[in-house]
């Protein structure tokens, strides 16, 4: 099977690109985003694993929960964390297992699903939290100004309202 030259290939992707977005500010901003969120994310999710051993996901469903007050309805719950549906069923099964979170049917029919923190969830978040945060503070809060941080919140806010509800 005969391939495309590289070159022709990354030709046809810059066309497409340049088609799709014209301004190359939006392109840069865009690929920036993308490598800065997955970098981010990367060492943030090895961080965690190697100091305490819990991963990115399960502190973020702790901390959802947290946030919630103590407790959140299993699809709330999977709209708002970073696993997938069908991911959140596992992981939940896994930290019901840990004693972290406990899970209770809250409609007649059964359908409805409340997944809360337990005290010792509560422990481990207390544990976790500002070994996370402090990291996140180091790679990426330190690392811009007070009006960058400003300016990016505001942006990011603005994306994520546009399409949640666009």
């Amino acid at each position: 099977m005969q391939q495309p030259a590289p070159a022709d290939v990354a030709d046809r992707l810059r066309r497409l690109v340049a088609q799709a977005i014209p301004d190359p500010r939006g392109v840069d901003a865009w690929q920036s985003f993308l490598h800065a969120h997955a970098t981010l994310l990367r060492q943030l999710t090895t961080d965690l694993v190697d100091e305490v051993g819990l991963t990115l996901g399960d502190f973020d469903v702790l901390a959802q929960l947290a946030r919630a007050g103590g407790e959140l309805r299993m699809s709330d719950l999977a709209a708002q964390a970073y696993s997938s549906r069908s991911g959140m069923t596992r992981r939940i099964d896994r930290l019901v297992g840990e004693g972290l979170v406990c899970r209770a049917n809250t409609d007649a029919d059964g359908r409805g699903v409340i997944v809360a923190l337990t005290p010792a969830g509560v422990e481990r978040l207390a544990e976790v939290a500002p070994v996370h945060l402090r990291r996140v503070s180091e790679l990426f809060v330190e690392k811009l100004t007070d009006e960058e941080l400003s300016t990016l919140a505001s942006a990011l806010h603005k994306v994520a309202l546009d399409c949640t509800f666009g």
